[in-house]
């Protein structure tokens, strides 16, 4: 905990002086442009891997990255989402899984979750990835895993769209969603590609451009 708070008196120090103007912004209204969605592994840090500002991202962040299906009983995960779509006006939703994951890594090798029901229940929304992974031959282990990492982000877009107010917004053209995977090791991005089931590297399906990194990137 001492760690916790002595970084918190490091951000007051450093970095806040640094962005005291954007602070002031923020502090009377918010405008980001994507929704983030991510798992709550703490080696994926959506601000950190994007470098993107304070204010440029709406972020949720759970076990395996999961969007249950729209239903009559909707979670903190789905209010989130129709705030940022219908409120804030996000533009694009980017559903981002990661290698190593472990509750895809539960999911994948079947493990006994009944110390956590709550976990195990939670998982359930990633069903139908299951199905599909179980499915297919795996040349190992490892292999069925990362597989499932990827089916999973496929099934999440899917859940993604039976929420209303992301229909609505993808019947206007007013949305874009995004499948991405992050590998730890590395630090590179895989991406949904237009078929909606091959993943291609984030570099060969868009182009870097160096002027359009942020005055203070976030590090």
């Amino acid at each position: 905990m001492q760690a916790i708070i002595d970084g918190f008196f490091k951000f007051r120090r450093e970095a806040f002086p640094q962005r005291s103007g954007l602070y002031k912004q923020l502090a009377m209204s918010q405008h980001p442009g994507t929704l983030f969605i991510s798992c709550s592994d703490s080696r994926l840090v959506p601000e950190l891997v994007t470098q993107q500002e304070p204010g440029d991202l709406f972020v949720i962040r759970n076990a395996g990255n999961i969007v249950p299906s729209y239903g009559p009983e909707p979670g903190g995960v789905s209010a989130s989402i129709e705030y940022a779509v219908a409120a804030l006006g996000v533009t694009d939703i980017v559903i981002c899984g990661h290698s190593d994951c472990g509750a895809m890594t539960a999911i994948a090798t079947c493990k006994c979750l009944d110390r956590m029901p709550a976990v195990a229940s939670w998982l359930r929304h990633a069903d139908s990835a299951k199905v599909i992974n179980e499915a297919r031959e795996h040349r190992s282990l490892h292999d069925k895993i990362e597989s499932m990492v990827r089916e999973n982000v496929v099934a999440q877009i899917a859940n993604l769209k039976t929420h209303p107010s992301v229909r609505l917004a993808l019947e206007t053209g007013r949305l874009s969603l995004h499948g991405w995977v992050y590998d730890i090791a590395s630090g590179s991005i895989d991406v949904l590609g237009d078929t909606g089931s091959q993943f291609i590297p984030l570099a060969d399906r868009y182009h870097a451009c160096p002027t359009s990194s942020p005055t203070h990137a976030f590090v």
